[in-house]
């Protein structure tokens, strides 16, 4: 192997929002329930989270997804998200990478696929080779209205919700949504996860907050809203986030705004979109379901030369 190891990838994007698909080369995490796959992945091999993201091989937008094998016999493939921070309980625009790249290679029909995740197991459902619809996990509103006083911006006032990840989610953007803009939002959703961190506001059980979301008119005449997030490692969502527009829908269903069924058109920062609607769950819940467009963009090989100072990625420990 001339001294370097390979690691096997498709990349594609889901609205805008890169996912890189793992096929092989990946460590050995064992079996057993996903979650505990990743825990292993995290506590005994994490320099490769950071080799696949990190650059120069990677870079921050773009969301990890190990394939494992699930221990759902039910599931088509067990997969694991990760970012330039971390690792994700549940990722909805990576599901609708993954489903898309699992139907390029062959390794799935169109139609219902299940996959399993740390989180649970969800739904996708290949309507096309590039058109997916996901049934999310139960998503609800935590608290309403909750204001903080955020540096430059002055009082900010929120909804804290849950859509597989937890997001802040306020109605009116400090900036206009444009790309132009996309630096100023950036810093305002930064002093906005500051002061929700300082003023002690978190998720259920304490959780950090760790996904700030504005929102504004929508540019297109048949949407409902245009949005920014501001992911945990620093950079925007290209897409209109899976898991954030389920938080946004369990606001909406708590408000009475949006009805069972209904559809409800999100758009994004790059002006893609997601279609969502929802059904009732127990209590406070619901189950939204995103339907987007992904695309397969690129395959390879990423390449670890053993002598080279940054094959585990810039920002890790040089070996």
């Amino acid at each position: 192997m001339h001294g370097h190891s390979a690691i096997r990838f498709v990349d594609s994007h889901t609205e805008g929002e890169p996912t890189r698909v793992i096929l092989e080369g990946g460590p050995d995490i064992g079996s057993g329930p996903v979650k505990g796959q990743l825990a292993r992945l995290r506590d005994e091999a994490d320099e490769f989270r950071r080799t696949v993201i990190n650059e120069p091989r990677g870079w921050d937008a773009v969301v990890g997804a190990l394939l494992c094998a699930p221990s759902d016999a039910t599931c088509a493939a067990g997969v694991i998200f990760f970012n330039n921070t971390g690792y994700l309980g549940m990722c909805g625009h990576g599901a609708i990478g993954v489903a898309v790249t699992l139907h390029y290679l062959g390794r799935c029909e169109l139609g219902v696929q299940r996959l399993e995740t740390p989180v649970g197991v969800i739904e996708v459902d290949l309507l096309t080779p590039h058109e997916v619809s996901i049934n999310n996990v139960a998503s609800y509103r935590h608290r309403a209205s909750v204001s903080v006083d955020v540096d430059g911006l002055g009082t900010v006032t929120g909804d804290v919700a849950w859509g597989g990840n937890w997001f802040f989610l306020v109605d009116s953007s400090p900036a206009p949504l444009d790309i132009e803009a996309v630096d100023e939002l950036v810093a305002a959703a930064g002093c906005v996860r500051a002061a929700l961190r300082r003023s002690g506001v978190t998720g259920a059980d304490g959780a950090e907050i760790d996904h700030i979301e504005f929102f504004g008119p929508p540019r297109s005449a048949d949407a409902d809203s245009r949005n920014f997030v501001l992911c945990p490692g620093g950079a925007y969502d290209r897409s209109p986030c899976g898991t954030g527009t389920s938080a946004k829908l369990a606001c909406l269903a708590a408000d009475g705004k949006l009805r069972p069924g209904e559809t409800w058109i999100q758009e994004s920062m790059i002006g893609s979109r997601f279609q969502a609607s929802y059904r009732p769950s127990d209590g406070d819940q619901i189950f939204p379901k995103i339907t987007g467009r992904g695309y397969v963009c690129s395959e390879g090989k990423l390449i670890q030369q053993a002598a080279d100072p940054f094959k585990h990625g810039i920002g890790s420990k040089p070996s």
